[in-house]
């Protein structure tokens, strides 16, 4: 027993040593410094950081926020199989999130770019409703997650390369 108690010992004492030693040593540049963005406040990421992308980014669209799905769709009642574990139901385009923005050109709907958070737009039947009238309707839906940077030229690609400008 003695044996171990002293095996224990010595791997103690090694492992305090060591962390002694380390406290000692100065912290690394990088260590220390705070990362590019971490100067940088997080932007807003809300509906006016958007609407203000949308506007200097893509000035031929005219841009409405919160326009009800059945300004879009009217009042039509369609069968969808929203989850893949229920069998298809019939949905009302009134039930249908609000898209968060629609972009038009010459008064046309041209794509919908929706704002959510979590998990709203994949299990969230307001919002799926929403984006299957927007499918129904040949509109790209383009989904932003607000919990996450949304970096201005991340924002501008995605619905570029939605919208195939």
């Amino acid at each position: 027993m003695s044996l171990l108690k002293s095996i224990l010992n010595m791997v103690l004492k090694t492992a305090v040593e060591s962390i002694e030693q380390r406290a000692e040593q100065p912290a690394s540049p990088r260590a220390t410094s705070p990362s590019p963005s971490a100067n940088r406040p997080a932007p807003n990421i809300g509906p006016d950081y958007f609407a203000e992308i949308l506007a200097t980014d893509f000035p031929q669209y005219s841009v409405r926020q919160n326009v009800p799905v059945t300004e879009l769709a009217g009042f039509a009642t369609d069968e969808f199989k929203l989850y893949a574990t229920r069998p298809q139901q019939s949905y009302k385009a009134e039930w249908g999130q609000p898209y968060t923005f629609v972009l038009s050109q010459g008064g046309t709907p041209a794509a919908v770019v929706m704002l959510g958070s979590g998990t709203s737009h994949n299990k969230n039947v307001k919002y799926l409703i929403a984006r299957m009238y927007a499918k129904k309707l040949g509109l790209p839906y383009i989904n932003f997650y607000t919990q996450y940077p949304n970096e201005r030229d991340y924002v501008v690609s995605r619905i570029r390369k939605f919208m195939n400008a």
